[in-house]
């Protein structure tokens, strides 16, 4: 490994990359931190799904399925991520959709990281699901328990297993828990000798061996592997990166602009409007949202972890006399409506005797998706007192400034609703 005074070099120069996944993923993608707890709902779904005996025998359809979308949505770091867990017939891996036995094994060890509160808690359980030697499973597991244990279990892919072997002049593997574990140690350690430059949540480091991993940082160890992709073929990794980059750009200006409208409208209907906390930077057409909207949600009776997901709807409208919600609305561009359907559902738990009106606003494009979500199984006890309906930003656009001129109350919004199926 390199001098610490290289490695902070580095570190400087991966966090001042506007295109690092530092910048677009870490520190600047709003919805890694709102993955954390929809994934967490979904390794529950999935283990009570296991428990009950109604874990499907395929990863599609499962709530598996939808625990490794929610993850894959974290755009660069983590594509790919789900292909471990396909279930691949010819070779019958991973099995732990026909085994009984590696099934329950498989929920046991997701259960036991789910309550785990300590270190050596999640390292038994890692040696036990090895020990049980179940084909097909190995640490692509670790992107899952990243996500519940993120100071404590780094992320694992092939690009940040060049990366580390690149950093640190080693020969790992890929598809071995020691090899894993042995890495994630280097991580921590590591990690600890800088600290201050990046964060305990490891995913910032793994971040930063992504990025090496993939080329787009080079340190001595891997030169001569850059050099044999040919100059050629890292100019065309660069160009990717900067389309994607684009194109997330591209969808956080459009999701800016229907927060916008909701904004306008809930402003106009005689409402206080609150936006998530983490968009009140934000401007649209010269207006800060700042300066349209409150700054606090009132407390509710909640635990904090769930008041820190309800902060983070994209759009709720208050009553300015009582504070009393009347409606909230999440903005899902391109990324999972499963996650806000649980925000919305987390307020509604939270409001007693709730009447409030909540929406899931989409592209009309993803109307059949949103549709299949609300009638997942999972959900069919859990919103079936929820008025819930979905608005496609078309209508929104087109009538947004009807609604502000002729509407009276918040009841306007039923007019460009699409209800959900019939529970």
């Amino acid at each position: 490994m390199m001098d610490q005074a290289a490695l902070i070099e580095l570190i400087n120069h991966y966090k001042a990359d506007p295109e690092s996944v530092y910048n677009t993923w870490f520190v600047g993608g709003a919805e890694r931190m709102k993955a954390f707890r929809s994934i967490k709902r979904g390794v529950r779904d999935t283990v009570e799904s296991i428990a009950a005996g109604t874990f499907p025998n395929d990863f599609k359809g499962s709530p598996l399925e939808v625990v490794m979308t929610a993850i894959t949505e974290q755009k660069q770091v983590f594509e790919g991520a789900a292909h471990a867990f396909f279930w691949k017939p010819k070779m019958r891996i991973p099995d732990i959709y026909e085994s009984e036995d590696n099934k329950r094994r498989f929920g046991s060890f997701l259960q036991a990281c789910l309550t785990a509160t300590r270190e050596d808690q999640l390292l038994s359980e890692i040696q036990r699901l090895a020990g049980a030697q179940i084909k097909g499973l190995g640490p692509a597991v670790a992107n899952i328990l990243y996500f519940l244990h993120p100071t404590l279990m780094p992320p694992f892919n092939t690009a940040m297993l060049n990366g580390f072997n690149a950093l640190f002049s080693d020969k790992k593997k890929l598809g071995s828990w020691d090899s894993y574990l042995q890495m994630r140690d280097q991580i921590i350690e590591t990690n600890g000798q800088v600290s201050g430059y990046l964060s305990k949540d490891l995913g910032a480091f793994a971040g930063f061996l992504f990025e090496i991993g993939t080329g787009r940082i080079v340190v001595s160890g891997n030169a001569d592997a850059i050099l044999k992709l040919e100059a050629a073929k890292v100019e065309k990794a660069a160009r990717i990166r900067h389309k994607e980059v684009q194109e997330e750009l591209h969808e956080e200006s459009e999701h800016t602009q229907m927060q916008y409208l909701l904004i306008k409208i809930g402003r106009a209907l005689g409402y206080d409007v609150y936006v998530a906390r983490n968009d009140r930077h934000r401007t649209c057409e010269g207006e800060s949202f700042a300066m349209l909207t409150i700054p606090e949600l009132p407390l509710l009776d909640c635990d904090p972890e769930v008041m820190d997901t309800v902060r983070l709807i994209d759009v709720i409208w208050l009553r300015p006399d009582s504070r009393e919600i009347v409606s909230a609305f999440e903005v899902e561009k391109s990324t999972s409506i499963y996650s806000g359907i649980l925000r919305l559902e987390d307020l509604s738990r939270s409001i007693p005797d709730c009447a409030s009106h909540f929406y899931l606003v989409a592209p009309d494009r993803r109307e059949k998706e949103v549709m299949a979500q609300l009638a997942r199984p999972a959900f069919r006890n859990d919103l079936e007192a929820m008025r819930l309906s979905f608005i496609p930003f078309d209508d929104l656009q087109c009538h947004c400034e009807a609604m502000c001129k002729f509407g009276e109350d918040h009841t306007v919004m039923r007019k460009i609703a699409r209800n959900r199926p019939s529970l």
